[in-house]
């Protein structure tokens, strides 16, 4: 047996050692696999990137030279409104040179000139400035003299005496004369330079990952940012001539001052001609930061594969003797497990420092919490009232007992047993059965079977009574009305309506008694048990603001139920009723409803009133038994018969100074 069982381990150690070398060829594998992969995806979302940045760089562009060409030409029409103004003033004859002066300075206009046709200025918004402009201007102005124009676009022009640039425009008069009004273009300048290619290139090399990007057209480099001192021409590169030529947008990879470049091209058209080549250099240091970070990991791996290859050998041997042995314990233990976890009942052991050691399924259930949460912790996390502090001290070996669990009590079956174990230490198994349920359901039999043999006495001693009280009732009017004695006729006939009153009083009672011994049949319809709980409420409402009664109602689920409507709204309305008594001002009221996963529904109204005696729980839905000075003793009896008619179950848990839960449970669906 031992060689077989030898052989068997040597193989299963070939076995795990050829496994660990897949797996070591596997892990790297995947590194080398990753960097390909993650140099692809970047290199694909690099390439999307620069489209994108191109395709909006062009488009600023684009944008830049039609704003700079719509400035101008709005400059010139200004400039051109002017002059005609002027030239209707002069053709008129109210042209002078204080006029010119005060027009150029209300229209932040820098100066004015009318020229006569042989070329002479006649005219001017600034008299002082140097004749040789009549020269130039005669050279400028030959259309309008000559009569081939009547509109000149001068354009912009550096000023000759002054430092800046003008832009200017002529028109002709009749006489063939000249008007010439021209303004300073420092601020079309400025907001040129402001929305210009400089300025846009300047904003995208700002970005840490742009290395350059540059305008370029056969001649050389027309506008660039970045540090750029010389780029590849376009003439000498097949690919950039291509790109540009054959309008492509292209990328590839270059070396760009003595480092790897990521190089996007696209070309740029502009009013259907070729302005030029977009060019945008990105850096490829994250993919260089990409591959250090692979290459790492990979002699990490490798090292640490080395390590658990080490030690996997080493506790291979190891292992291998104690293989048997667990694989034996296991089969003892999971049957053991399985047995405690699939019992019913609840199962806890602890040991003699009460530190929990098996915590069964029925006891997560029971209890609300889970294994992990509980197991190597000490039995106070779970029980920490004194009435489980008492329980855990006593010695017994079987017990039935109500206990509070989770904020309810619980009727328990408690079984208590101890053992030493091999090292001489206690340890406890606690067995605990919930009986609450059947308790209940007993009690609502009980309790049922009572108020069915009292409706049956009440239905038979109520008929008896009504004929007697009938004649007594008719003997005593007619009494009332045909005698009338000699003396106290007053206290006589209110004698006898009081007797008249008393007898109807208890033919009423009557009435009663047989409306509980012979209840009418149930009359379910559908309806919203959310609107239906409101609609109680806002009965109540008057009541809670006048007590100062803090009333919440809680619903987890929009629920609607078949029930009859109005036999359930008396049951409502005498469990608040019952609730607004008991709570003091300031008290509190709390409804709450959910959907069972078994298709019950359940309710509670709670209070946190005084409580009811122990003495007296068991009697409260006796019939005709009250503590009340006022009360009938009939209401709760009515609920638990109005309860029993729609199969369900009610029941309540009341403890002195800590208010009373009544708790419904209704099947959601009932039949008439």
């Amino acid at each position: 047996m031992k060689p077989f069982i030898w052989n068997a381990q040597f193989l299963k150690a070939r076995h795990l050692i050829f496994i660990f070398l897949i797996l070591a060829v596997l892990m790297v594998s995947s590194a080398l696999i990753e960097l390909k992969q993650s140099k692809r995806e970047l290199l694909d979302l690099m390439t999307e990137q620069a489209h994108t940045l191109l395709e909006s760089v062009i488009t600023s562009s684009r944008n830049t030279l039609m704003t700079n060409w719509m400035m101008e030409d709005l400059i010139d029409e200004r400039l051109l409104n002017n002059a005609s103004i002027i030239r209707n003033w002069y053709e008129k004859g109210q042209i002078n040179q204080s006029l010119l002066s005060t027009l150029a300075e209300q229209n932040n206009l820098y100066r004015i000139n009318i020229f006569s046709a042989d070329g002479q200025k006649i005219y001017s918004s600034h008299p002082q400035l140097h004749e040789v402009e009549t020269t130039e201007a005669e050279a400028i102005l030959q259309p309008i003299f000559k009569g081939e124009a009547d509109t000149l676009f001068i354009g912009l022009r550096e000023a000759r005496y002054q430092p800046g640039y003008r832009l200017a425009v002529a028109v002709a008069a009749r006489d063939r004369s000249a008007i010439v009004v021209n303004m300073d273009a420092a601020q079309l300048l400025e907001f040129r330079k402001k929305i210009g290619f400089g300025s846009l290139l300047r904003n995208l090399s700002q970005n840490p990952g742009i290395l350059y990007v540059a305008l370029q057209d056969t001649s050389g480099i027309v506008a660039a940012s970045g540090n750029v001192e010389e780029l590849e021409r376009i003439q000498g590169s097949d690919f950039l001539s291509s790109s540009l030529y054959d309008s492509l947008f292209s990328v590839r990879t270059i070396d760009f001052q003595k480092q790897q470049v990521f190089e996007a091209v696209h070309p740029f058209h502009f009013d259907d001609e070729i302005i030029g080549l977009f060019r945008l250099g990105i850096s490829l240091t994250p993919l260089q930061l990409i591959k250090d970070r692979i290459y790492r990991r990979i002699f990490f791996i490798s090292m640490i594969l080395l390590a658990v290859g080490f030690i996997l050998f080493t506790l291979l041997i190891i292992n291998q003797n104690l293989e048997i042995t667990r694989r034996q314990y296991q089969v003892v233990e999971t049957y053991s497990r399985n047995i405690i976890q699939n019992v019913s009942d609840a199962i806890i052991v602890y040991d003699q420092d009460f530190v929990i050691k098996v915590f069964n399924h029925s006891a997560e259930i029971l209890l609300g919490s889970n294994e992990s949460s509980v197991v190597g912790k000490r039995l106070n996390t779970l029980f920490n009232t004194p009435e489980w502090d008492n329980l855990l001290q006593t010695e017994f070996s079987l017990q039935e007992m109500a206990l509070p669990i989770r904020g309810s009590l619980k009727q328990l079956l408690i079984s208590k047993t101890s053992y030493q174990d091999e090292q001489n230490r206690e340890t406890t198994i606690l067995v605990l059965r919930d009986l609450t349920e059947q308790k209940r359901l007993e009690d609502q039999i009980q309790r049922q079977e009572r108020l069915t043999a009292l409706g049956q006495l009440a239905s038979e001693v109520a008929h008896e009574i009504r004929n007697p009280l009938n004649a007594i009732g008719t003997v005593v009017q007619q009494l009332d009305r045909d005698f009338q004695p000699t003396h106290q006729q007053e206290e006589y006939h209110q004698l006898a309506q009081l007797v008249y009153q008393e007898v109807k009083r208890i033919n009423a009672t009557i009435e009663n008694f047989l409306k509980f011994a012979r209840p009418q049949p149930l009359k379910p319809i559908e309806f919203d048990l959310n609107e239906f709980i409101r609609e109680i409420e806002s009965q109540y409402r008057p009541v809670f603001k006048e007590k100062n009664i803090l009333y919440h109602f809680e619903m987890t689920d929009q629920i609607r139920v078949r029930w009859d409507r109005d036999k359930m709204k008396q049951v409502f309305q005498n469990l608040i009723q019952n609730a607004v008594e008991a709570v003091k001002s300031a008290g509190k009221i709390q409804v709450n409803a959910k959907k069972r996963t078994d298709g019950f529904i359940e309710m509670t109204i709670e209070d946190n009133g005084p409580g009811i005696p122990a003495d007296i729980q068991q009697k409260i839905f006796n019939l005709y038994f009250t503590t009340k000075t006022s009360g009938t003793g009939i209401g709760l009896s009515i609920v638990q018969q109005i309860i029993d008619q729609h199969q369900g179950l009610i029941s309540f848990e009341s403890q002195a100074g800590k208010g009373t839960r009544f708790l419904l449970r209704l099947p959601q669906r009932v039949d008439g």
